[in-house]
């Protein structure tokens, strides 16, 4: 019987054993050519490492590094967010693929959404499709590293998660989903931590659609909180939620928020009652 053993030669040790050393998780090529002084050397020991399961490719010129831990076999990376926020650095897992990872859905988005600083090109790892959505450095932050497997991945945290969300609806699944990460969402999240993730972000659009989410999902935020909110938002500032223009039947203008809502009330919470039944099975 054919085995797919984690053997290593002379030259591959010593690269993978170095870079154990230095507590590398990232590969780049230069860094095996370094180790080796030779590229043909190096070409050849990269080749045999993906083959044999110690790196998985990330992005043209840079790996990650499997450990002894992954045990004898090459069982593959099945660890997407990790290698999708190795692709680009600095970066985090954000919006959807946060709130998944967080339970706030157990929708499974199609794409992994990855928050960068610079322009970058969607890519396939792995099979997975990956989208980088370039921030300003002004909402780049929010993050930490969390344990996915055996890997540290930075991903938004709980309250960040939330708030990316609500700025950018088209990267959380749409209004209905976001409705149902907002249900979920703020029963985990600390409302202080909300409010100063809120504030930090600079968006009146994003204190309204909170405001408005909470009201709408039975949700609601504690009476400082919510005031705060209110205070930060103009009296005559106007902001939308949901489809750019208005459809009969839709929630329309909501007076204690200042938000024009462009969907219906039932399609928004079209998933808060099965929710709720399971909570109460529960």
């Amino acid at each position: 019987m054919e085995t797919n053993l984690r053997t290593l030669g002379p030259a591959e040790s010593k690269v993978v054993l170095s870079l154990r050393e230095q507590g590398r998780s990232i590969v780049r090529a230069s860094d095996v050519l370094d180790l080796l002084g030779s590229e043909n050397s190096a070409r050849k020991v990269i080749r045999n490492l993906l083959r044999k399961g110690w790196l998985a490719r990330v992005v043209g010129g840079r790996y990650m590094l499997l450990p002894p831990e992954h045990g004898p076999e090459n069982l593959g990376e099945n660890n997407i967010l990790a290698l999708a926020a190795a692709a680009v650095e600095p970066s985090y897992v954000g919006w959807w693929s946060a709130a998944a990872f967080h339970g706030f859905t157990t929708q499974k988005p199609m794409s992994v959404f990855i928050a960068v600083l610079r322009q970058t090109p969607s890519r396939t790892i792995e099979g997975s499709d990956v989208r980088f959505v370039k921030l300003t450095q002004r909402k780049f932050f929010g993050h930490r590293p969390y344990s996915v497997y055996d890997r540290s991945v930075p991903i938004s945290t709980p309250e960040k998660t939330l708030i990316d969300c609500l700025d950018r609806p088209g990267l959380s699944g749409g209004p209905s989903e976001l409705a149902r990460i907002a249900y979920n969402a703020l029963d985990a999240v600390d409302p202080q931590e909300l409010l100063a993730t809120a504030t930090a972000m600079k968006s009146k659009a994003v204190m309204q659609r909170l405001g408005f989410l909470a009201d709408l999902v039975g949700r609601p935020l504690p009476d400082d909180v919510r005031h705060a909110l209110r205070d930060a938002i103009p009296k005559s500032y106007r902001s939308h939620f949901g489809r750019e223009e208005r459809r009969d039947g839709d929630v329309g203008y909501v007076a204690a928020w200042g938000l024009h809502v462009n969907a219906r009330r039932d399609d928004l919470l079209t998933e808060i009652p099965r929710i709720k039944a399971r909570e109460e099975v529960h």
